[in-house]
Parts: C-alpha cells; structure tokens; sequence
C-alpha cells in the first residue's frame, strides 16, 4: 500500500475521531497525500455526516503550509465553504489570498476583511468581487493606494459592470474614483460624461 493509499484509509477509518484526523492533517509534512485528497471528490451531501467530515478534513488540508500552493489555490477558487474559505485568507502566499478575494463565494464581510490586505493584489481582488459590500468598495475608491486599473473598475459600478446595482449607491463610489489622485486621466475623461451630473461634476473639476 502506498503513502496515499495508506493516509487516505485512516482518514476512512469509521472508528476514528474527527479530531484525530483533523490534526493529523493539519500537520502532516506529506505533500502528495495532502495534494491528492485536497482535490479528492467530496461524498454526496445526502450523506451529512461523510459530506460534513470530508469539509472539515479540507479545512485542515487548506490550513497546512506543506500542501503544495497549486492545491490551496484551487481549494481558494473552487471551495464554496467558509470555514475553508476563511483558512485560505490567513494563507501566508499573496496568491492564495488573491485566489479567495476572488471567489464570488465569499461571504461579504470577508471579501471586505481583504480589501484590508497588505497585498495590493488581495485588496484588488477583493474590491472588483461583486460579493464585496458597497461600504468597503466605496473606502476602497476613496483610497489614493488603490491602483488604476481597479480604480476604472469601480469606475464603471452601475454602468457597464453591475448595471442593476442601486443607483445611488454605484453613483457615490463612481464620484469618489473621480476624485481619487490615482484615478487615470482615461477613468476621468470617462466620468466626465457620467450620467450622473455630480459624478461628471466631480471628474471635471479635476
């Protein structure tokens, strides 16, 4: 029997304890067995019990640093669980936590938690994720460390990207991108013909 093989039949040891194989998993320095049940096939979820396990058993694998980056993307960008979701986001790679700032899965106050990172690239993720709250994108359009090409993003809220997002809403953070220091000049030749006339206001006074 292989390392696999054997890992993965503890881990269906009826007899053991949730616990037991949590921690196992979690710390466990075998890349290949954690790769391969990272990408294994969850049990039907009619079975609750197998179904709720093998999520649980995933939040370990997502939270050990010796599953190879490949599989904790993949579990960032597929993975519809919070608990494994929010594992994810502590991930100590940028690239992970880009992975879950772009998963239209996020609940919105995580996608808000990582408009915070102190990855330009996670913040980015996270503010064009349409699970993100208008709150968190509107800070994130008032923040001159917003980047250009997130900035026209937001810029485009309520016209061309999200166009039956609330009216006013949409409106405030397209005035706040024209008025942000790090807007590009193309973002404000646009806003000026906003069809919102104080949005226009604010990118022509610049």
């Amino acid at each position: 029997m292989s390392d696999v093989e054997e890992d993965q039949s503890q881990e269906n040891q009826p007899g053991e304890v949730l616990t037991v194989s949590y921690e196992r998993l979690r710390h466990s320095t075998n890349a290949e067995v954690l790769s391969q049940l990272a990408r294994r096939d969850l049990p039907d979820r009619a079975d609750n019990a197998a179904f709720s396990r093998a999520t649980a058993l995933l939040e370990a694998i997502a939270g050990n640093e010796h599953t190879p980056v490949e599989d904790r993307v993949y579990l960032a960008e597929s993975m519809p669980f919070p608990n494994i979701l929010v594992k994810l986001s502590k991930d100590p790679d940028p690239v992970v936590r880009r992975a879950v700032a772009a998963n239209t899965n996020d609940k919105n106050w995580l996608a808000g938690l990582l408009t915070k990172d102190p990855d330009q690239g996670v913040r980015a993720a996270a503010l064009t994720n349409p699970m993100t709250s208008w709150k968190m994108r509107l800070e994130g359009a008032e923040n001159a460390d917003t980047d250009a090409q997130t900035l026209d993003h937001l810029g485009k809220l309520g016209v061309e990207i999200e166009p039956k997002a609330p009216v006013v809403l949409a409106a405030m953070v397209r005035r706040a991108v024209a008025l942000n220091p790090s807007t590009s000049p193309e973002t404000i030749e646009r806003l000026k013909s906003d069809q919102e006339r104080h949005v226009a206001t604010a990118a022509a006074s610049r």
